[in-house]
């Protein structure tokens, strides 16, 4: 894991969080059996940086968090294309999340899940991962539900080596990915993390046009 200082200034943008962490990428890692992950939207022009200077193919990972009613920006679990459910089993039990909130939860994240999907994709297959080494990318991570839940979608395709890559995460967070990761690679681990958006002077909403944009943009470049 790259522990950045914990003092450090926020990013400008994710654009320029993507160039630092690109940085901190290349010279750990080989760019020829090399995949870039984007969770989208925020992680995707983080991951496109780093898939542009490492001359690696971007593809999206599709996750969804699945937020608590109340407080939506609080995880209590994540899903994952390919039926995949993660619980945070803390959180549920504090907050008494019942069985009737998991379900409507799931049942919308799924149809927005397949929605992107359908979006992003334009009617394009997934790359193929086998053998590979793959970049899990976002623009940070609070709970870590939605990268764990990307991390146990990969299982089933072959992957030889699983590596999360983020410009800020909580600290408690990085030290449980490092027991399901092959690798971390974090430039900030702040002990008072707060909100992803915290550590950014610009963290503008990314639109569904700009994540298409920015994969096709990448497809072009890596032909």
């Amino acid at each position: 894991m790259i522990d950045g200082s914990q003092t450090a200034g926020r990013f400008v943008d994710r654009h320029s969080a993507g160039r630092q962490l690109a940085e901190a990428l290349e010279p750990r890692i080989s760019s020829q059996d090399t995949v870039i992950l984007a969770l989208p939207r925020g992680g995707v022009p983080v991951a496109h940086e780093v898939a542009r200077r490492l001359g690696a193919p971007l593809d999206v990972l599709l996750v969804r968090k699945l937020g608590v009613p109340w407080q939506p920006e609080l995880a209590f679990g994540a899903i994952a294309t390919g039926n995949v459910v993660v619980f945070n089993e803390g959180h549920m039990t504090a907050l008494g999340i019942g069985e009737d909130v998991v379900r409507e939860t799931i049942k919308r994240e799924r149809h927005e899940l397949e929605r992107r999907e359908s979006l992003y994709r334009n009617e394009s297959q997934p790359i193929d991962l086998t053998g590979t080494t793959v970049v899990v990318v976002d623009d940070g991570i609070a709970t870590g539900s939605t990268v764990r839940a990307a991390l146990e979608s990969l299982e089933a395709r072959g992957v030889e080596r699983r590596i999360v890559a983020c410009p800020v995460a909580a600290e408690e967070t990085v030290r449980a990915l490092r027991e399901e990761a092959d690798e971390v690679i974090c430039l900030r681990t702040p002990v008072s993390f707060t909100a992803v958006g915290m550590w950014y002077k610009d963290f503008t909403p990314v639109s569904d046009h700009e994540v298409r944009q920015l994969l096709e943009t990448r497809t072009k470049g890596a032909a």
